[in-house]
């Protein structure tokens, strides 16, 4: 760039040519000979840029030594040419380039006659254009005035009027004045600025990059350093000399800007001083400094390494490297034994978490940091020592056996625990004589020879050689001797044995007698009162009812357990004749609950038939009104002709059943009832009809209506409700449920009513509880107070075993604190608006309202379960909200493929038991399963994933076999991250999921896109929506519930329909998975609107309040706000409005729901969607169906039913 004032002479001529001969250039691959029609030259004009010709240099020949030729490139700026490897320089007259040597040739000049002297040299200079063909301004100086100049190579005269021409750089040129000696015009490279900079300096090496332009033939680079420390400390350490190309003949035209060199190998933390030349044939036309400094090195080892340590305290010391050359020391790396690492930026680290006699190991890493990359740390040498803490006193003995193995010989055995030495010797002092025996690893004594009926104490402890253990003390009596007793006893024989016989005799008399009379058997000693056992509970107020249930539940439940064992659990005074008759025998599904014969259900007799009056059922006394129920057993199938007959003549129209057909594999009850197909069946004279059928997550509806064949009386309609709830082992753990299912009876139930029949399969455990849940709140609501412990004496005595199990009797005061505590908050649909209405008037104005005295009474159950794994040092940084962590008991794991099975081995009916076999060794996400309408895992609600939990995120919703997935929050609010965006266009991979878009759609409020998710390695592919609604962000409430309802029925299309069995109550697919930012404050609105409009479409009844408390066990933060507890309120009544009393619900025929309603007024009106209830196969609704006319599916019958475990306690 700029003049180039390289005024010089050619060098010295090498021949005069002869006149006579010239040979043209030949083009790449001709031969010697081609005529000059065949070549390609330089052609100039005066003022004109010079055509650039294409040739190789000439072969090594004698003709080839005559060739005035320059040494030419391809039509290209020299900023194309990169030149990466070292080439030799050749002369235009010279052998083949690319043979790599530079020869010398001495070609003598021949003598020639000059009519004038020739001049020694010519002086040029060259000045750089703005041209695009790699070309300079060259100006020849001082010549001749008489004569022309010829530039061989550019065919180009010039003479003092006319000295300034274009030439191409990068080449040589002969000047030719007459028949003087040639000159040589030498026109280097455009260099530019600095041509050479340093890139990429490492603490071994660095990258020395120079311009193309430099690229081109007979050009040298060389390179020349000087090494200093830094800081400077010893002066110059090293000199580096190196030649970084040397480029010779054509070039093939480069790709790059630059070409690089690596130097290396460098010393780290060292200022290299360099100096960069390059030259053209013999002249130098750049000399660049610069400075090389490289990064710091890995430090030198650590000095002074250092382990003490006692029985439980282990502490390192150390000092830094005295040689820091390489650079500051930032810290240290610590590791014991096995455990993480720490770091620090002390000399010192000590653990005190270590056992006595442990043999572990210390290691220290020391570290460096990179001066250029915060990324890259250099670590040095590690240091690492063994040690073994010191022992210290075991711990006692335990499982301490004393046996007699003889009237007077003793053996004692026990087992050691941590012995925290090297030695193990259990030491046995008898303390009667002071005497001392030892075993060595094994604690077994043996003592002979004792005296007899001796009581004798011992104490045993462990010795580890160094300490001894505190010592147990035990004793053991010794026996008689039994040797000296036979002549005795012998004696005793005889003398009493004819008493004996006499007594025997009566005993049989007298037993004989009473077995005629009656048909049990009796006590041969006199039947004891049952009710001196009974203790005097007094009755319970309902203010108090709370504070008794905490005092009686403390220490494990002692106080109820006394209360309930001292109920006797048979009334022995009440006779069971009538059971026990041998006719009757196999009418009893168990042969120890039998009912008494004093209140047993009488059926009519039918002549001729024995025994035909009697049936395995008890009359049971409500509150105050007798005889409001009747207890029986679970039908057999010999006994529902008598069933139903029993039915019949005592005009019962409700049956409860709590329990199910088949628990574990086991017959409970016989189905005594038609199924939906059949229609009817008939069980001796009644004719049973089935006419409609109501499954709920809890319980099964049936509306019968039976007949008697051999009467011409009307029938009678017959509601049947099976609760089937109820666990195989233990009870329900919300007693909600319970309290669910009476609202559910007493609703049904009417005064024209016979007895309520409520029957398990023994009918007495879950019979005699509902029974009791039943009578005592109606006594609550009567009197204020309960008297639970009286009540259920009063059940045993008329049938024997009622609430059978302590937790039952425990169940039955949960029930009825739940009932005091929170009251009756359901409400059916009809009723919503008026009683919605009362909730919010405040009477007067400045107290607060019932909805909010109602929301205020609700639960927080913060901290009520453990949340260990979230809190775990390695899983903080997973949690979004450090106040948002999810419970133990119910956080979703992550199964590691190699350890809780292939993926592929389960589908999705495997038991959820599973979970907690490898829970442990799981991997934690921030997400918890949620209590829906359906049950207690019917979605799994979970924060916006982080960039590090993507993967996580993706492998939950494979192996939960999520369909839906629900985001209520944008991916940013201003700066503010509120949740990774997990997807991406086309195929992601995240871990070993792969996740392709494959559409997506927008209505005004949400947006709907598909994913087709797959297993890597099983090659497993799932159907996965997400639907993200927009109208959230930054409020507590959305802004219209209308369009959130919307989005709702039209996802719950997308989830698969399962029906309710028995069957299916544990399984690992979760269809749903809801997130905010956090997890909780928008998911549990959406959780918990999601389970009423199901609670309302199918039972037409709601309970915020419940469903709100449920939702509040299973994850923090969920529904915190008053503001939100209204809205759920608001939107319920809102979807279903009032006209004439009557609620307009949604149907296939009439009022259909909106949604994408009204996008713009232009063409909205074809595309609103008209959502209804009528149920669809996911099949049928495909993603591109979603912002067009479709219908959705009926979430009456289409309803997603996840898994009916047990569901969490209401009280902790």
């Amino acid at each position: 760039a700029g003049d180039e004032n390289l005024s010089t002479a050619s060098s010295p001529s090498l021949m005069s040519p002869p006149p006579a001969r010239s040979t043209s250039l030949s083009p790449p691959g001709t031969t010697e000979g081609v005529s000059p029609a065949d070549s390609t030259y330089l052609s100039t004009h005066a003022g004109s840029v010079p055509a650039m010709g294409l040739s190789n240099p000439p072969r090594s020949s004698t003709a080839a030594l005559t060739t005035h030729s320059p040494i030419a490139f391809k039509n290209a700026s020299s900023d194309d040419y990169n030149s990466t490897s070292l080439h030799s320089t050749i002369s235009p007259v010279s052998t083949r380039a690319n043979t790599g040597i530079i020869p010398t040739h001495t070609i003598e000049a021949p003598i020639v006659t000059t009519e004038e002297p020739c001049d020694s040299d010519i002086k040029y200079s060259i000045k750089s254009v703005n041209d695009t063909n790699n070309v300079a301004e060259v100006t020849l100086e001082n010549l001749r005035e008489t004569g022309k100049y010829v530039i061989l190579e550019a065919n180009i005269s010039v003479d003092s009027s006319n000295s300034t021409v274009r030439l191409q750089r990068c080449m040589r040129y002969r000047v030719r004045f007459k028949n003087c000696t040639e000159n040589y015009l030498t026109i280097p490279p455009d260099s530019g600025t600095n041509p050479f900079r340093v890139e990429d300096e490492t603490s071994t090496s660095a990258r020395l990059c120079w311009n193309k332009s430099l690229a081109c033939a007979n050009v040298t680079a060389t390179v020349s350093c000087t090494v200093k420390v830094v800081p400077c400390t010893s002066g110059v350490v090293k000199t580096i000399d190196k030649t970084l190309f040397v480029s010779t003949g054509l070039l093939d035209f480069p790709t790059l800007e630059s070409t690089c060199e690596e130097l290396n190998p460098l010393s780290p933390n060292h200022k290299y001083n360099c100096t960069g030349s390059v030259r053209f044939f013999e002249k130098e036309f750049v000399k660049q400094s610069f400075i090389i400094v490289t990064d710091y090195g890995a430090p030198e080892a650590l000095e002074d390494f250092k382990v003490a340590y006692d029985a439980r305290n282990v502490s390192v010391t150390w000092k830094k490297p005295s040689n820091v050359s390489k650079g500051p020391i930032d810290g240290y790396m610590v590791r014991w034994g096995k455990t993480e690492k720490e770091f620090n930026t002390t000399n010192t680290s000590v653990c005190r978490e270590f056992e006595p006699y442990t043999t572990s190991s210390v290691s220290v890493t020391p570290y460096t940091k990179s001066k250029y990359n915060n990324n890259t740390t250099y670590m040095g040498k590690t240091e690492e020592r063994n040690f073994t803490t010191e022992s210290a006193e075991p711990e006692p003995v335990i499982d301490v056996n004393a046996r007699l193995t003889a009237d007077n010989a003793v053996q004692i055995k026990c087992k050691s625990q941590k012995v925290y030495g090297a030695k193990t010797v259990f030491e046995l002092t008898w303390e009667n004589d002071g005497t001392r025996d030892t075993s060595g690893n094994h604690c077994d004594f043996r003592k002979e020879n004792l005296s007899y009926l001796t009581n004798y104490t011992f104490t045993i402890l462990v010795f580890n050689g160094e300490h001894r253990g505190q010592p147990v003390k035990k004793s053991i009596r010794t026996s008689y001797n039994s040797k000296a007793l036979i002549i005795f006893l012998a004696f005793l024989i005889v003398v009493t044995s004819i008493a004996l016989l006499l007594v025997m005799y009566k005993i049989y008399d007298l037993h004989k007698k009473k077995l005629g009379n009656s048909s049990e058997g009796v006590n041969l000693v006199a039947v004891k009162d049952d009710d001196r056992q009974l203790l005097n509970i007094e009755p319970i107020p309902s203010e108090q009812l709370l504070d008794t249930y905490k005092r009686k539940i403390a220490d494990e439940g002692r106080l109820f357990l006394d209360e309930f064992q001292s109920i006797p659990r048979v009334f022995t005074k009440f006779s069971i004749k009538e059971a026990k008759k041998s006719h009757n025998q196999n009418k009893n599904r168990y042969i120890d609950i039998l009912p008494y014969d004093h209140n047993r259900v009488e059926l009519s007799e039918i002549p001729g038939d024995p025994g035909s009056d009697y049936i395995n059922a008890s009359y049971i006394d409500g509150f105050k009104e007798p005889r409001k129920y009747i207890a029986a057993q679970g039908p057999k199938d010999e006994t529902t002709d008598d069933f139903w007959r029993m039915i019949w003549e005592q005009k019962a129209t409700i049956i409860v059943m709590v329990t199910r057909c088949e628990e574990g594999k086991r017959n409970k009850c016989a189905q005594y009832w038609p199924s939906m197909e059949n229609g009817s069946a008939t069980y001796g004279d009644i004719i049973v009809k089935i006419n409609e059928s109501k499954t709920c997550p809890d319980y099964v509806i049936q509306k019968l209506h039976i007949t008697n064949a051999r009467e011409r009386t009307a029938g009678r309609d017959v509601t049947h409700i099976q609760f089937t709830s109820w666990p195989d082992h233990g009870v329900p753990e919300d007693p909600h449920l319970l309290l669910k299912l009476r609202r559910r009876v007493n609703a049904l139930s009417n005064f024209f009513s016979g007895p309520i029949v409520v029957h398990c399969s023994a009918g007495v455990g879950r019979t005699g509880t509902y029974i009791g849940i039943d009578a005592m709140l109606e006594g609550l609501d009567a009197e204020g107070r309960v008297d639970v412990y009286g009540y259920v004496v009063k059940l045993r005595r008329q049938r024997c075993l009622m609430v059978q199990v302590e937790s039952q009797y425990i169940l039955i005061h949960q029930a009825l604190v739940e009932y005091n505590q929170y009251g009756e908050t359901e409400v059916s649909l009809s009723e919503l608006h008026s009683y919605l209405n009362n909730l919010k008037r405040k009477d007067p104005p400045s107290d607060p309202s019932l909805l909010e005295a109602e929301f205020q009474r609700l639960p927080s159950y913060k901290g009520w379960r453990t949340q260990n794994t979230g809190h775990r040092e390695e899983n903080k940084s997973k949690n979004r909200n450090a106040t948002i962590i999810p419970y133990d008991f119910n956080r979703v794991p992550i199964r590691h493929e190699d350890e809780c099975g292939k993926e592929g081995e389960h589908d999705s009916d495997v038991s959820s038991d599973e979970d907690s076999d490898c829970e442990e060794s799981s991997k934690y996400i921030n997400a918890s399963f949620i209590t829906g309408y359906w049950g207690p895992k019917a979605m799994i609600a979970t924060q916006g994933p982080l960039q590090e939990t993507i993967s996580d995120f993706w492998q939950m919703v494979f192996q939960r076999k999520v369909r839906v997935i629900v985001m209520l929050t944008e991916l940013k609010e201003g700066d503010q991250e509120l949740c990774a965006q997990y997807w991406g266009e086309g195929k992601q991979t995240y871990g070993g999921i792969e996740v392709q878009m494959t559409d997506v759609n927008c209505c005004p409020s949400y947006t709907i896109r598909a994913f087709d998710v797959t297993h890597l390695k099983t090659k497993e592919t799932q159907k996965v929506y997400q639907y993200q609604y927009h109208k959230w962000s930054g409020l507590d409430v959305p802004e219209n519930p209308k369009d959130l309802v919307s989005m709702i029925l039209n996802l719950k299309q997308k989830v698969p329909a399962r029906p309710v069995t028995e069957d299916n109550r544990s399984t690992r697919s979760v269809p749903l998975v809801v997130h905010c930012r956090d997890g909780s404050q928008q998911t549990g609105v959406f959780c918990a609107l999601m389970t009423l409009l199901e609670s309302a479409e199918i039972e037409e009844v709601i309970d915020i309040f419940q469903v709100v408390k449920a939702l509040r066990r299973t994850r923090l933060g969920v529904v915190s706000t008053f503001e939100q507890y209204q809205f759920l309120y608001d939107t319920i009544a809102s979807t279903y409005p009032a006209q004439n009393g009557q609620i307009k619900k949604n149907s296939q025929q009439e009022d259909k729901v909106e949604f994408c309603n009204e996008v713009e007024k232009t063409d909205q009106e074809t595309d609103l969607i008209a959502i209804d209830l009528t149920p669809s196969t996911p099949q049928e609704n495909e993603l591109s169906e979603v912002c067009d006319d479709s219908k959705a599916a009926d979430s009456t019958k289409g309803t997603e039913s996840s898994t009916n475990g047990p569901t969490t306690p209401v009280l902790t």
